[in-house]
């Protein structure tokens, strides 16, 4: 019976739906006090839902269970994007460096090393997003009509022992006087 009207039954009639509790089957208090701000939440009225769920310790501990399990997956895919972006940010660092040599070497009567120079420049500007491009360095391929500049190293790696290379060329046609 509830106390407070000597009902067998209480009715709850500040939730959306009216529902009824067997008063018998529950303590007077609960065993443990439920928190202030949950009380605040309901108007100082709990949810029978919502205070069972926090009285019952059948499922203490689960959460860091899960988080213990969860994680591993969650720091390999943080690890793996970041990754995957470093390789992106090497590519495209090393596809300027190779075009900006292009156009220092495909300019008309241009110095035999100006592209390979300036690729270098680039590069020790950029910082180290390019890992060994200094092994091979930049090199540059020139024809009578065209130029070719290949840059070639590796990306940083986030993870020990794994490496990416990454190689890009860029391709111009050299300034020349023609007959018309």
């Amino acid at each position: 019976m509830c106390r407070s009207t000597r009902r067998p039954f209480r009715v709850l009639r500040h939730t959306w739906w009216p529902r009824l509790i067997p008063a018998a089957g529950r303590p007077a208090r609960p065993d443990r006090p439920l928190p202030d701000a949950l009380r605040r939440l309901a108007g100082g009225r709990l949810l029978p839902a919502a205070g069972r769920r926090l009285r019952v310790g059948a499922d203490r501990g689960a959460n860091p269970v899960e988080l213990a399990v969860t994680m591993p997956a969650i720091l390999l895919l943080l690890f793996a994007s970041i990754q995957v972006a470093a390789v992106f940010v090497a590519r495209s660092t090393a596809l300027n460096a190779a075009q900006s040599a292009v156009n220092a070497q495909r300019v008309y009567d241009a110095p035999a090393g100006a592209g390979t120079a300036r690729a270098s420049e680039f590069l020790t500007a950029a910082g180290g997003w390019l890992v060994g491009w200094k092994n091979a360095g930049p090199t540059c391929a020139v024809t009578d009509e065209d130029v070719t500049c290949t840059v070639t190293g590796r990306s940083l790696s986030v993870v020990p022992g794994v490496d990416f290379a990454v190689r890009q060329t860029a391709h111009g046609p050299r300034e020349r006087w023609t007959t018309p």
